[in-house]
């Protein structure tokens, strides 16, 4: 399975892109199970974020990053401070 994919990119790059029209999410502090059926690309405005694989690896992620979650995910997320990001489904 793909791994989870954290970048930074240009603001250009993602004005051109369109992530600015993607629909948001907001969640306040929490953890919960989830699962990919789709790839989702995202870009987080605010918060901190821990994302845990079954593998038990995890991931660190916060404003300014631009993450990439594989279909087929199984993962935990550990949310440290609230968070607010634009998203897409592919």
């Amino acid at each position: 399975m793909d791994k989870i994919k954290i970048e930074k990119i240009q603001e250009s790059k993602l004005k051109e892109t369109g992530v600015f029209s993607w629909p948001i999410w907001e969640k306040e502090a929490s953890r919960f199970d989830w699962h990919y059926d789709e790839t989702e690309m995202c870009y987080i405005l605010k918060g901190k974020v821990t994302v845990e694989t079954k593998d038990g690896k995890s991931v660190n992620f916060g404003p300014g990053d631009f993450v990439t979650f594989p279909k087929g995910l199984d993962c935990v997320w550990d949310i440290k401070e609230p968070v607010r990001k634009h998203y897409n489904f592919r």
